[in-house]
């Protein structure tokens, strides 16, 4: 049994949009989203890797969730909590590039330079680097998901993520937890649908724009980091999903995918309509 009854016929909404010009790095609320061939321009556009060039996320780093970047005219400002603050600029077309490598695929990236790579590496404790996108960059979504052309950048598999806040408030519930929705880094959030109504969608229309819903989210250790201070806080929301969330394979489900097929923008305030067949 749910906590919330089953929604009336009021519309559903886009409630908020958020960017991570970071991979892992702290999320920007904005009030419009524009897309391109890869998904919301200004998202997952840059990575941290180790000296080997395989990708860092806050499971291993989970002080990289307090690393603030924001996009800046020309490039990228990255802020970290004890006042350092670096720029870099957007990777050229003749950029070089080096092979990074993010959960099976191995891209091109082109590495921002020593600057960034030095103020992270003190923040993190550890060697890392920044890498980002060039305007050559391919990475294909996965093929049994996706269609021949279909790219992402650095996403864990998608170029977007939605969720519904009902969703959260019946985790929540069930938890007996408060936990906001940054834990679980949407692009974007819906109001007015039941809990976990999205996952019977197979695709999703928002305002003039048509997404694909193609799978559920299989969520990873990211969720028990505080966005707000970088620290893991336990073993919630995970152990409470895995009481009625576990898919096919055993991993815990939390969201949707979501793969741009018509459109090029999405505001805060749309409406959306989800399509189960």
């Amino acid at each position: 049994m749910v906590c919330c009854e089953a929604r009336s016929e009021m519309s559903i909404t886009v409630s908020a949009l958020a960017l991570y010009p970071v991979k892992g790095a702290a999320g920007t609320a904005v009030e419009q989203v524009e897309f391109d061939r890869f998904g919301p321009i200004g998202d997952r556009r840059w990575l941290v890797v180790d000296e080997a060039g395989h990708f860092v996320t806050q499971r291993e780093h989970p002080r990289l969730a307090v690393v603030a970047p924001t996009m800046v005219p020309g490039g990228l400002r990255l802020t970290v909590p004890d006042g350092g603050v670096v720029e870099v600029p957007t990777p050229a077309a003749d950029a070089a590039t080096r092979p990074v490598v993010i959960w099976r695929d191995t891209v091109l990236a082109a590495d921002a330079g020593d600057a960034a790579a030095a103020l992270l590496s003190a923040h993190l404790g550890a060697a890392v680097r920044l890498v980002g996108c060039t305007p050559a960059y391919q990475r294909q979504v996965d093929l049994s998901f996706a269609r021949p052309g279909d790219q992402v950048t650095f996403a864990d598999g998608f170029p977007a993520l939605l969720i519904g806040e009902a969703s959260l408030a019946e985790l929540n519930h069930r938890g007996a937890m408060d936990l906001p929705m940054t834990r679980f880094r949407p692009n974007i959030v819906l109001r007015g649908t039941s809990p976990f109504e999205e996952d019977g969608w197979r695709q999703v229309r928002i305002g003039t724009a048509l997404f694909d819903t193609p799978k559920p989210c299989a969520r990873c250790a990211v969720p028990t980091v505080d966005q707000a201070t970088g620290t893991v806080t336990g073993k919630e929301p995970l152990k409470t999903l895995a009481t009625f969330r576990r898919g096919p394979n055993g991993a815990v489900l939390f969201g949707m995918n979501a793969i741009l097929r018509e459109g090029t923008s999405i505001a805060v305030g749309d409406e959306v309509v989800g399509v189960t067949q």
